[in-house]
């Protein structure tokens, strides 16, 4: 019986076993994200929240896709515009501006959706001064809050809320290609050590 080249056999014991966590550890952040995936859902049906005393006291609750209200006091302020969508679907800018700008905490990470449009508006200014309902994003510690207004300041159409659907969830399909690739890795070294078997003169 002829003995496996040692380096090769190595090379390629370690990549698939490396391939093979990676996918082990992908499922297991699919596993997660749906647990994920559903806390938003359970976020999204929650009655909507005052966000003003949950500021005021400091406290932790999940944010994410909830429903919300809170005061607002952004004036005269030029806003930060992005790609987004309309409430029917359509293609266009969304604006942006902080609800309590220099603020500390969570009311310095809220942004708010003020409104969309189908072309970009240029030099226009924004004010934002009292109470804001609508839903917000996804959270991300450290990042800001996105909340999407559901009424839009003039003359600005309302914007398309959040979505849950828009929250990726690859991991399962990322799994199963470390699966393949290592699966492909351990096959065609056996092809070549079949084939260069083949080419070599047997063993006295």
């Amino acid at each position: 019986m002829r003995r496996l080249p040692l380096v090769p056999t190595l090379i390629v014991a370690g990549a698939a076993a490396i391939m093979t966590w990676l996918g082990i550890w992908q499922l297991h952040r699919a596993a997660w994200k749906e647990r994920l995936l559903a806390e938003y859902a359970a976020n999204a049906a929650l009655p909507a929240l005052d966000l003003d005393p949950v500021i005021a006291r400091g406290a932790d609750v999940p944010l994410a896709f909830r429903r919300v209200l809170i005061t607002c006091h952004a004036r005269d302020l030029a806003p930060q515009a992005r790609g987004a969508r309309s409430l029917h679907g359509e293609g266009g800018y969304a604006y942006l501006v902080p609800c309590r700008p220099g603020a500390g905490g969570l009311a310095g990470r809220i942004m708010v959706n003020v409104g969309w449009t189908a072309l970009p508006l240029h030099d226009r200014r924004f004010t934002v001064d009292g109470l804001v309902a609508g839903r917000l994003g996804a959270e991300q510690a450290g990042k800001p809050i996105m909340l999407t207004s559901a009424t839009a300041l003039a003359p600005l159409q309302p914007a398309a809320p959040p979505s849950i659907d828009e929250v990726p969830n690859n991991h399962m399909s990322y799994a199963m290609q470390w699966f393949i690739f290592a699966g492909l890795a351990v096959g065609i070294y056996l092809i070549a050590l079949a084939r260069r078997g083949r080419r070599l003169p047997p063993e006295p």
